[in-house]
């Protein structure tokens, strides 16, 4: 499918895009080359082929959970710039 130069000139339009003439022209050719090969994509017999998500089998990655001790409060909150009653203490944000 070969794109006009006023078929990119409305896509950049839309998409916002100030293009210059040279711009306006390699566009016109890569998008045309574009809509090309997915033209000949569609061509493809695929009916032999069921629809999949993924072609890898599906498998969990987390870790078990497993309940372990926290860390003591005292080793939390050691680094912390300031605290208050075991908590962080942050500056105010609203008034």
């Amino acid at each position: 499918m070969t794109l006009t130069l006023r078929d990119v000139e409305h896509i950049a339009d839309l998409a916002r895009l100030a293009l210059t003439a040279e711009e306006k022209e390699r566009f016109r050719e890569q998008l045309s080359a574009i809509l090309d090969y997915a033209a000949s994509l569609q061509r493809l017999d695929i009916s032999d082929i069921p629809p999949t998500a993924t072609v890898l089998p599906l498998r969990n990655v987390m870790r078990e959970d497993v309940a372990r001790p926290s860390l003591p409060p005292e080793d939390v909150l050691a680094n912390a710039p300031d605290t208050a009653e075991g908590c962080f203490r942050v500056r105010a944000i609203l008034e």
